[in-house]
């Protein structure tokens, strides 16, 4: 039978039953229990109609419930759709009703976010809150009330298993369509490379909403380990939680490192227990990566992979990370595709270019999504008939295989794991009075890789100033998206057809950076 989300809880229940399966703020749910709660999970949602490629709908931080609401709806053969908790609500409200989710699943703290959003609902026919509320039934009720009892769905290789969202230069959201298969071709053959077997003990800190959260979780519990679960990420907490719980596998964006290794006790720390720290979707400075080196005192993995590809496809063994001898120049390395992973470098014909000249990387697996949710011809401009991902990045191989990203293709700014399309941005602060003209672009960040600046220009007679116009976007973006810098200019770039140059807009920022993209 083929690798399904629903195996894994289905198979650890019935052989590792005891054995820990998540831990959070100091409760122990067993494979056994999780496997049982998922069933309720699975008639709750079978009660509401929900059946199989049906989309069903999460906001919330991480917790153990988005598992119990994963597994469960993956034994109805249901789609789970992570909403980012990070969103504006009318952006959440866009996210849900593309998805067209019959079933949505709110956490208490955005109880004020789904009050706004909740009449533009279109597709959603039941609202579970966990926590209390006076009029949407709660969580441990709504599941309590069912019986244990497995529906039996068993989705094959091709079904969409994930929904996960990722921004697109249109401006608008699109799910990216994650099946059984691209998760089985990555699950089972990742863990062991990153050095999980059942024994271990995995730190899920990044949201779940993220390749990164939900798909690093899912190789762990593929494995049969125990996930320990953290809301959010919190330096200090977090840093206790790595001993206290003795990790021994996380994953941790290299903000999260710097902060994490910046701590005055982190020096002193007892990081015995861990066997690796895979790390990714943002730049890291050799300091921070050297400081980590140190600190935790074990191997550190990098990884470059996108939504679309179910996360990672390419690697920088901890053996590549020298930053003082005489290979350091493989740190600025993606490091080299898997070995399941095919990957060329094409020029603006498609056509593939010789070693160490730059064009833009493409890549071809299983673990290729299956596509864009209701967006065909967003599919069809990145996607080839012959199965190959036009990552939109721009990079070279080296000789020896390894991949080094030196820009992008498309004009995504990467802040602190995030992905920001300038245009989202540019819509939102363009219906400012002042505002003539705007365009925005990633500029070097030392904690986050990159930061948003705004560069504005002014209607004639018109006045603004930095802070007004990033009040002007707070109301109406996600925290992420906000500018943290605004300048102002008489005119931008622009080519004779009008189209708006970027890359000159940015050069003067990134003239003195080696790297310009993770």
């Amino acid at each position: 039978m083929s690798w399904t989300v629903a195996g894994i809880v289905r198979g650890h229940g019935k052989e590792r039953p005891d054995s820990a399966a998540i831990s959070y703020e100091g409760r122990i749910t067993t494979w056994a229990e999780l496997d049982a709660r998922t069933n309720q999970v699975a008639q709750a949602l079978a009660a509401e109609g929900v059946g199989e490629q049906d989309r069903i709908a999460f906001i919330d931080k991480n917790g153990p419930e988005y598992f119990e609401f994963l597994f469960g709806g993956a034994k109805l053969n249901a789609v789970t759709v992570g909403v980012n908790w990070r969103l504006a609500p009318p952006e959440m409200e866009y996210t849900i009703n593309d998805a067209e989710a019959r079933v949505l699943v709110v956490g208490s703290e955005f109880v004020s976010h789904l009050e706004q959003f909740e009449p533009g609902l279109q597709t959603v026919k039941k609202i579970v809150v966990i926590g209390d509320h006076p009029t949407h039934e709660s969580w441990d009720a709504w599941v309590s009330k069912q019986e244990s009892v497995d529906p039996g769905a068993d989705g094959t290789g091709d079904d969409v298993a994930m929904q996960l969202y990722t921004s697109g230069t249109t401006g608008l959201p699109k799910g990216a369509m994650l099946t059984n298969s691209n998760l089985g071709a990555m699950m089972p053959t990742i863990g062991p490379l990153w050095s999980f077997d059942a024994d271990s003990v995995n730190l899920v800190a990044m949201p779940l909403f993220h390749i990164g959260g939900s798909g690093w979780a899912l190789v762990g519990m593929t494995q049969g380990c125990k996930s320990v679960i953290v809301r959010e990420i919190v330096p200090p907490q977090l840093l206790d939680t790595l001993q206290n719980e003795k990790i021994t596998n996380a994953f941790l964006v290299p903000a999260v490192l710097q902060f994490l290794s910046a701590l005055p006790n982190c020096a002193d720390g007892d990081f015995s227990a861990i066997r690796a720290i895979v790390y990714g979707a943002s730049p890291i400075t050799n300091e921070v990566l050297t400081r980590s080196m140190r600190t935790f005192g074990c191997p550190l993995l990098q990884v470059y992979g996108l939504t679309e590809t179910t996360g990672a496809i390419t690697q920088l063994d901890a053996e590549d990370h020298d930053p003082d001898g005489p290979r350091e120049h493989l740190l600025r390395s993606a490091g080299k595709p898997y070995p399941h992973v095919e990957m060329k470098i094409v020029d603006e014909r498609g056509n593939e270019v010789e070693r160490g000249q730059v064009g833009e990387l493409w890549t071809r697996s299983g673990q290729n999504m299956k596509g864009y949710w209701n967006k065909p011809d967003a599919t069809d401009a990145v996607m080839t008939s012959d199965g190959w991902f036009k990552t939109g990045d721009a990079g070279y191989m080296d000789a020896e295989g390894f991949v080094f990203l030196t820009d992008r293709i498309k004009d995504m700014i990467v802040s602190g794991g995030e992905n920001i399309y300038p245009i989202e941005v540019e819509n939102a602060l363009s219906g400012h009075p002042s505002v003539a003209d705007i365009a925005v672009i990633g500029v070097p960040d030392p904690k986050w890789g990159e930061s948003v600046k705004a560069v504005v220009v002014l209607k004639d007679g018109a006045s603004l100033e930095p802070d007004e116009l990033i009040a002007y976007a707070r109301e109406r973006l996600a925290g992420y998206k906000i500018p943290r810098s605004v300048d102002f200019a008489t005119e931008l770039p622009r080519n004779p057809s009008g189209k708006l140059l970027k890359r000159i807009l940015r050069e003067p920022y990134w003239k003195d950076q080696e790297r310009r993209i993770n």
